[in-house]
């Protein structure tokens, strides 16, 4: 009975494997394809790989797109872990519930619904006060942050929900000034919760299409939507040496990840069996 189990698990994991980077697969492959339809096999070259870097079009959206998504990942970091210690550091105030609410309807309001009401807020600052002049990165960046810093204050209310106030109330024992036990204390520990939520931020920003096409304006494309815009006029093969570029740099970012992981996992076991034989 075990053993049928196992194999029926085995092959629910490889079919759900295959699904996710079998296509993959085939993308990476027919980057490398000669023929300018897609579709067909012409054989191998990597011309269209010289064609994407010979393209300042796909340059400026790549340099558009990464300098909205730092900005983001920082302010988004910033307001969310604030966010994040004022619903769990806080106790109970006036109007938490609201703001609760607030913190977390961008997780599950739809992006078309976020993205015209940011549009339409826009339009009537405009309106009013003259600003935005223009609709691009500004705008772009307001944008994201507003979802993103959501996600950033789960990540830090989770964090803080798991984390013991034994030292910060020993430093506030000690006379240390709240601001002091923030910045010694607090942060430090909420550190790797900090890194995750910037990375998350910035991958949101860098991957969102739906609210950026709302609140963008001419001359301020970013990767997303180039890249949409391409294949709404037909697949072309820069497209897949696009596509293949950016696996490769998020294969190799999850494999230097993992091998920081696993010395980090080496080195606690081997200080807590360092420790062991010293007691």
């Amino acid at each position: 009975m075990n053993g049928k189990r196992s194999i029926f698990l085995i092959s629910v994991l490889a079919f759900g494997m295959a699904f996710l980077y079998v296509p993959m697969l085939l993308l990476i492959l027919y980057s490398f394809n000669s023929s300018r339809i897609v579709q067909i096999w012409g054989g191998f070259s990597t011309k269209w790989y010289g064609e994407l870097f010979r393209s300042p079009e796909v340059w400026d959206a790549l340099t558009l797109s990464l300098k909205i998504a730092s900005v983001n990942a920082c302010f988004a970091t910033i307001l969310g872990t604030l966010a994040g210690l004022a619903l769990v550091r806080f106790g109970r105030f006036r109007g938490r519930t609201l703001f609760s609410g607030m913190i977390s309807a961008p997780l599950v309001m739809p992006e078309v619904i976020t993205g015209l009401s940011l549009l339409l807020l826009f339009i009537w600052l405009q309106e009013t006060i003259g600003w935005p002049n223009e609709r691009g990165f500004t705008t772009i960046t307001i944008a994201h942050i507003t979802f993103s810093m959501a996600y950033v204050a789960v990540i830090i209310q989770s964090r803080l929900a798991g984390m013991a106030q034994d030292l910060e109330e020993a430093a506030q024992d000690l006379g240390a000034k709240p601001f002091r036990v923030l910045t010694d204390i607090t942060l430090p520990l909420l550190a790797p919760g900090m890194l995750a939520g910037w990375l998350l931020a910035f991958t949101l920003s860098l991957d969102d299409l739906i609210i950026a096409s709302f609140v963008t304006g001419p001359g301020s494309t970013t990767l997303p939507i180039l890249i949409y815009s391409r294949i709404r006029l037909g697949l072309r093969p820069d497209i897949n040496a696009l596509a293949t570029i950016i696996i490769l740099v998020v294969a190799i970012g999850v494999i230097v990840a993992g091998y920081i992981m696993l010395r980090q996992q080496k080195q606690r076991a081997l200080d807590m069996q360092m420790s062991a034989e010293k007691n």
